[in-house]
């Protein structure tokens, strides 16, 4: 199915790995997954050739995700070769944030321009049963190293899992002081991991009625706000006063494939065209003969494929979050 009218696919997430340091209660089984072996994985210079062939076809802003991108050694080598290709204005990083104060800077060197921080909690407790282990004091060090090198804006990834509501006044505070983006996304029911189903999460509505709550109480009406950067699906608002923003991301309540503008490359080489497809067309082999044309090709092929009026609700993903890239 071709694009709507006026649309187009320009952002591609690049998973450069399925390993994670972490086992996020609605990403992954406490066992883990089984990963993918090294000699199956891309190298930076295959992704960074897939990268150079799929401007052919559009793609201008690249987003690196995992797993945890920053388990993958050498990283910052990779965001260099992608900020060399003209055509690429944006790069961005999603990641868990406790290894950002080691590699902050040496990422903006190479060219990363902004991360999103998945923060799921600002419970110490809760954080660490959420993700099965972490400390919220590295992840709010990641957040601090991420703003003293500019890697801005930066952008706060929460899920809205049960329990989010008596937190929502701590998220608000964040962002009083500091110009940091909180956006709520509604839980993602890809990989057979988190809740049993949707009904059994949070929605957007829930937490939105909870934020114009804290406003009457005395935060302020909470007013619509402009993007800050980004060319994701989210819908920003502010409170009179307040540095940064909350938004949130309507997966599945209001869900946004009519407005889709991406495309996955998963770390085995693998095209999906959409997080809930099962779908995948292997350019592997395409793109480590280093065939440009045989790897746009591909590309077409998978954006030919690519549904803009998806059921969320049913689409069901064969591979976990952590497997392709979220």
């Amino acid at each position: 199915m071709n694009p709507p009218a006026g649309q187009t696919v320009d952002y591609l997430r690049l998973s450069v790995t399925d390993r994670c340091n972490f086992r996020c209660v609605y990403c992954m089984p406490p066992e883990g997954v089984q990963s993918i072996p090294h000699e199956q994985v891309l190298s930076y210079e295959d992704m960074a050739f897939f990268v150079k062939a799929a401007v052919e076809v559009g793609i201008s802003k690249v987003r690196i995700t995992g797993g945890e991108p920053l388990v993958r050694k050498g990283l910052p080598s990779l965001v260099a070769m992608i900020r060399a290709i003209p055509e690429i204005h944006d790069i961005s990083l999603t990641t868990n944030g406790v290894l950002l104060p080691r590699f902050a800077e040496e990422l903006k060197t190479a060219g990363l321009n902004r991360v999103n921080i998945s923060l799921d909690s600002l419970d110490p407790r809760r954080y660490r049963e959420l993700t099965r282990g972490g400390l919220l004091s590295e992840a709010v060090a990641g957040v601090e190293a991420a703003l003293r090198f500019g890697l801005c804006p930066v952008k706060l990834n929460v899920v809205m899992m049960p329990d989010l509501l008596p937190e929502l006044p701590d998220f608000v505070a964040m962002t009083r002081e500091l110009p940091l983006h909180v956006r709520f996304i509604e839980w993602m029911p890809v990989g057979g991991c988190g809740p049993r189903s949707t009904s059994d999460s949070l929605t957007k509505d829930q937490v939105m009625a909870a934020l114009q709550k804290l406003g009457r109480e005395g935060s302020g009406e909470l007013m619509t706000d402009a993007s800050p950067m980004g060319w994701g699906p989210a819908r920003y608002y502010r409170f009179p006063g307040h540095a940064g923003t909350v938004g949130f991301i309507g997966s599945v309540s209001g869900h946004f494939c009519s407005e889709c503008n991406r495309l996955r490359l998963t770390s085995d080489g693998r095209l999906k065209n959409c997080l809930f497809s099962s779908e995948e067309i292997d350019v592997k082999d395409a793109v480590q003969a280093r065939d440009g044309q045989r790897v746009v090709d591909r590309i077409r092929e998978s954006l030919e494929r690519k549904s803009f009026d998806k059921d969320v609700e049913t689409g069901r993903a064969s591979r976990g979050m952590s497997q392709v890239g979220g």
